[in-house]
């Protein structure tokens, strides 16, 4: 078991790691990103990417507090399904109402690993970075294409 303070220094270091590893990939567009903290340009809509003890995901969240607005996000990303299915190569779930760690209310579309693995597990990092890469880039892909269908919440 570690300490709140070494459980906070793995993540920070896992994260890092990670950054530093994608740092050398460009976005869709040919920028350079910070694909740790995605920046969609979208307020109240991320690309997120979590792994704890037990578990690892990665989702788009919307997040705006009025339920109408979130819903009409959620909506556009369902006209755009078979663009964001083709460029993920995968299902992935689709909850119109989710309820975060904090009990708020958000939208949600994500995709988790399919085995028990931990980010404070050091010889497990490579796995989490092998999840998490190719879904955070097939992400910006779509988002390069479909990120002028959202302008109008901008």
């Amino acid at each position: 078991m570690y300490s709140k303070e070494e459980a906070k220094r793995l993540k920070e270091n896992f994260w890092t790691t990670f950054g530093q590893y994608m740092s050398a990939v460009p976005s869709a567009d040919g920028d350079k990103v910070n694909w740790v903290n995605y920046k969609t340009g979208v307020k109240d809509l991320y690309f997120r990417m979590d792994a704890t003890n037990k578990s690892a995901h990665i989702f788009i969240e919307i997040t705006h507090p009025d339920s109408s607005i979130r819903q009409l996000i959620f909506d556009q990303f369902k006209e755009l399904s078979h663009i964001l299915h083709d460029t993920l190569q995968e299902e992935w779930e689709w909850d119109e109402v989710y309820y975060d760690e904090s009990g708020k209310q958000t939208a949600r579309i994500s995709t988790s690993y399919n085995q028990k693995i931990s980010i404070f597990n050091k010889d497990q990092w490579p796995d989490l970075i092998s999840f998490f890469k190719p879904r955070l880039i097939a992400l910006d892909e779509f988002w390069s294409m479909a990120k002028y269908s959202f302008e109008i919440f901008k």
